[in-house]
């Protein structure tokens, strides 16, 4: 049975060697659905291997079945944003192509953000793509064409293959069950094909992960105490945003665990930070478990400097004694 992937247990950056039994050129697809898309480029490129970002728990149990009933052993699924996978996982100009059909279009304004297509993803993408290598998109939603096509036309490092904004149909093409479903309800497709060229363009540097982050304070409370006067909170921090949700406790211990949402512009995490005595009376440590799985990023340096601050706040004696922490 292939293990399961996702953002969180990969090395950073993505090792081919510790994913296929071959380091071959790479093709991404982004957002791969019931992956059958997927599956066709891993069965007719057999000289590269294929990856599959998404973010849906479904669709990767439907394409992690196909891909091992077919016994494809170079295409990988992994569960992820692609703008965590950009960011954290894929280093610059590593990818020949990336392949992105029918993105959600978050038609409502305040979800828009939320769009794939935006400069920002956009300027990434092409620093991932090796030189002469292909971004490839396609959409059936109008308006997401013409945004498309302002923010692909004008990014330095990509032109178009075509002699036109998009194209209406590609010779040949593999359609998606989205896609058919589409042509069935009268919405054509619009397909974009934009190639990386000589021009140099910044090449954000992978984001590795740091050192583990540890907070030791003192307080005269005991974690039972600390857990008895807790309020849910969050806290903006630069970038960063940190939701300290619940506390739980083990009084034997004298223990209190902190169940935190931490946003970063490149991912999301959602996990636990203990507090637990050191040898001293009085004195804590604040750091993180493994439980959820979760990294030492630049955001989880901010949610233990979250909650030990918190702590120590809660009396008077109470005090931050040393930060271990990145800032």
């Amino acid at each position: 049975m292939l293990r399961k992937l996702n953002i969180l247990t990969l090395d950073w950056p993505l090792k081919q060697e510790r994913l296929f039994p071959r380091v071959q050129p790479l093709i991404v697809e982004i957002g791969f659905g019931n992956g059958d898309f997927l599956i066709h480029l891993a069965q007719t490129q057999p000289n590269s291997n294929i990856l599959g970002f998404e973010i849906s728990s479904q669709a990767m149990d439907k394409a992690e079945a196909k891909i091992e009933k077919l016994g494809l052993d170079n295409a990988r699924a992994i569960h992820t944003r692609a703008e965590t996978a950009l960011s954290h996982l894929l280093e610059p100009e590593s990818i020949r192509e990336f392949h992105i059909n029918y993105p959600d279009p978050w038609f409502k304004k305040k979800h828009r953000r939320r769009r794939l297509i935006s400069r920002e993803t956009v300027e990434l993408l092409t620093s991932r793509l090796v030189r002469g290598g292909r971004l490839l998109l396609a959409t059936d939603i109008s308006e997401y064409a013409e945004m498309a096509r302002e923010v692909l036309s004008s990014t330095i490092g990509l032109d178009n293959e075509y002699d036109s904004a998009w194209v209406t149909s590609v010779t040949d093409r593999f359609r998606t069950k989205y896609e058919l479903k589409g042509y069935r309800e009268g919405r054509g497709g619009h397909f974009f094909s934009y190639r990386r060229n000589e021009q140099p363009v910044p090449h954000p540097p992978i984001i590795e992960e740091l050192e583990m982050p540890h907070l030791f304070l003192q307080s005269p409370l005991s974690a039972a105490d600390i857990t008895e006067r807790f309020q849910a909170t969050r806290r903006k921090m630069g970038e960063v945003h940190v939701v300290i949700l619940r506390a739980y406790v083990d009084p034997k211990r004298n223990v209190a665990v902190f169940e935190v949402v931490v946003e970063e512009p490149t991912i999301e995490q959602h996990t636990m930070i203990m507090l637990s005595p050191r040898a001293e009376a009085g004195e804590y440590i604040v750091k993180m478990t493994s439980l959820g799985q979760s990294r030492p990023t630049y955001g989880m340096h901010r949610a233990v400097q979250a909650v030990g601050e918190w702590v120590a706040g809660l009396d008077g004696e109470g005090m931050v004694l040393e930060r271990k922490l990145r800032r």
